[in-house]
């Protein structure tokens, strides 16, 4: 079962999770999604995908799903994600992401099912002393109220996991996924503007946005701006399938960080996007929005040698794939 599973991440997750051999249902309550993405999946991966509308912590509406499907095993993504939004409206954020969390446990050890694989963030480091950041980096007092409530839910599966070694817990700490499917079918759609980078890139290049707002070039980075681990969506994805594979049914709390090990900033992003697709990307330099950390990338030692991941795909397919992408849906 994937919670969220109509979004980013998940909808992507789903595909790889059927390419290998495994059966999805998908829960989601399309507060910033499309009902649309089901039949997309169905149309990539020819498989029938269960899909439940339903909101995580909704204790009695999750009961009945876990119920009829009876998963072997839960990733979820749901949560509300952007972190200037987070800012401004910390209680909804607060009330979506961990108490719906908190709910949606609570059905599951009723139902014993205890395999979960979980979407954290790297928002736990807080703004880092040292780079790269790998799983032994202290979390810190986090930057903004979305980067919280990814603290918070690491902590209540980490006690969870001691008061009852039963469960299994895999907290996947996403870098900045990017990118989309390459059949150009399943991508990033957010509602409204795009709170991050690239799909706001790509919806510049595509016409729909009149420029990019770049927040802040005082950064002590080498052309000021903000720099971020970018790692492929399907990248991604397929960190979900090998950590469920490998580590459900092994008891206790398991940590991986999920990124290429490499840090690019925005205006580096910029420059590949406008060289990998031969479009214009005109920006303008705003103050630094708030929340923001100067650099962030990851460690990845530890997922290479514990479960064989490895990110395979570069910038400039990330900015192939995303562009790809918004041609397709493209939204005005």
């Amino acid at each position: 079962m994937i919670t969220g599973g109509t979004g980013f991440i998940g909808s992507h997750t789903a595909i790889q999770l059927i390419e290998a051999g495994h059966e999805v249902a998908v829960v989601d309550n399309l507060s910033n999604s499309s009902p649309d993405v089901i039949g997309r999946l169905h149309e990539v991966t020819g498989a029938h995908v269960s899909f439940f509308e339903a909101d995580v912590g909704d204790r009695a509406a999750i009961g009945s799903i876990v119920a009829q499907t009876r998963p072997e095993a839960v990733i979820h993504c749901a949560a509300l994600k952007a972190v200037g939004e987070s800012v401004e409206q910390p209680l909804r954020y607060y009330e979506n992401n961990v108490g719906g969390t908190a709910r949606l446990l609570e059905v599951l050890d009723r139902h014993n099912v205890r395999n979960f694989v979980f979407s954290s963030s790297c928002t736990v480091y807080g703004d880092p002393e040292h780079l790269p950041l790998t799983e032994q980096s202290p979390t810190r007092a986090a930057a903004n109220p979305y980067g919280w409530t990814k603290l918070m839910m690491e902590q209540v599966l980490t006690d969870l996991v001691a008061s009852d070694p039963s469960w299994s817990v895999v907290l996947l700490r996403y870098f900045n996924p990017v990118g989309a499917h390459s059949s150009g079918r399943i991508g990033e759609n957010p509602r409204g503007i795009p709170n991050n980078l690239m799909p706001y890139v790509a919806k510049v290049a595509a016409g729909a946005l009149p420029y990019l707002r770049v927040f802040g070039n005082n950064y002590p980075t080498p052309d000021g701006t903000g720099i971020r681990d970018f790692v492929h969506v399907v990248d991604v994805a397929e960190g979900h399938v090998v950590a469920l594979e490998r580590l459900a049914g092994t008891p206790g709390r398991h940590v991986y960080n999920l990124g290429t090990g490499t840090g690019h900033s925005v205006l580096e992003v910029v420059s590949t996007f406008m060289t990998a697709t031969g479009t214009e990307v005109p920006y303008r330099i705003e103050g630094r929005r708030a929340g923001d950390v100067a650099a962030s990338w990851a460690g990845v030692d530890k997922v290479a040698e514990e479960l064989g991941w490895k990110a395979t795909m570069s910038l400039d397919q990330m900015c192939i794939d995303a562009w790809r992408w918004e041609r397709n849906n493209h939204r005005a």
